[in-house]
Formats: C-alpha cells, structure tokens, sequence
C-alpha cells in the first residue's frame, strides 16, 4: 500500500476515512486509468499515459485529501471501466461522487449523464439545454473541469459544425471513445 499526501499511519479511525480516496491504476485499450473512490462514491476517472501523471493529477484535483493506494478495493472498479472502454454498450454503473464542482458545473455534468450512449451534443446545445443560450464556453470549461471521465461522459460533447474539440485526455482518446461507441 503506497501512501501520497498524508501524514496518516497505515492504519486509520473512521473520521480520518472522511478525508481519505482510496485509489489505483489499471489498464485499458486507450491507456493508463485511473479510478479513486472517497467514501461516497467514485470521485475520478482520469486516462493517461503514466501512472505518476495520473497519481499527480489526482493530488492536485484533491489537494488536503489523504490518498491511499489500495488495488484490492479498486479492482471491479478498474475491470467495469475496462469494459466500458472496451464494449460501450455494457454502461458504467457506478456510484459517482460529484461534489467536488460547483452547483453549475454539477447541472453540466447531470445533462452529460443523460446524453445516451452513442449519441452526441453541442456545446451550445448543451448549454441551451441547461438555459444558458450564451453559455457554450461555460458548458466547455465544466467538461474540463471533469474529473470523472466516462461516468460524466464529457467525450461525448462537440463542436456546432459536429467536429471534434480539446478533450481533457487527448482528441485522439474522444475520437477512439465516440468510434467505439457509434459502432453500436
């Protein structure tokens, strides 16, 4: 069990959990990936390349948090993603813990958890949906402020002329990922 960011001995009471995500990487057809869990739910997703990236990013998402590696409680939650990535069509049911955005960037993400798997939306689509017609680069900037890639399916969520945009883990990743899911 690898510690980052703590100060916490291995062994810790229930109100030290409240403050503690337990996390781990695994692999998938699109790269490294990162699950962590908080005591809620799952509080990122995130992709990459390097686990030290994916580890740092996830200190910087939660900074003050104790981060604790444990593979063991993240091993249905790596397979499930996988699979996700792998067959779109099985879903990812998992429980999410949003409460690390604000109420508007939460509106944002609850429209993208609606968007049916193989579909898409525009940004000034979406922010329509959420009454905001001017609201398309505020839509932008919660996508990517998602930490919770895939359960908050931000790579579903182009350009007005249909094109792909920037996406937080690579165009090259959202492409793969909306490929996979139109083949349906």
């Amino acid at each position: 069990m690898n510690l980052m960011q703590t100060n916490m001995p291995a062994t810790f009471h229930k109100p030290a959990a409240l403050d503690t995500i337990a996390y781990a990487i695994g692999e998938s057809a699109i790269g490294k990936i990162l699950a962590a869990r908080s005591e809620t739910g799952v509080c990122a997703i995130l992709i990459g390349s390097h686990g030290s990236e994916l580890e740092q990013d996830l200190a910087n998402r939660f900074p003050g948090k104790g981060l604790v590696e444990d593979e063991a409680a993240l091993r249905d939650d790596l397979a499930a993603i996988a699979r996700f990535i792998e067959t779109p069509s099985v879903g990812l049911d998992l429980p999410l813990d949003m409460r690390h955005g604000t109420p508007f960037q939460r509106r944002v993400w609850d429209v993208l958890r609606a968007i049916p798997c193989g579909a898409t939306i525009t940004y000034t689509a979406l922010a329509r949906r959420l009454g905001q017609p001017n609201g398309a680069r505020a839509v932008a900037t919660a996508c990517a402020a998602n930490a919770i890639a895939l359960g908050i399916p931000c790579h579903r969520v182009v350009r007005a002329d249909g094109t792909l945009s920037g996406y937080r883990w690579g165009v090259e990743r959202k492409r793969a990922l909306l490929d996979k899911e139109a083949a349906l």
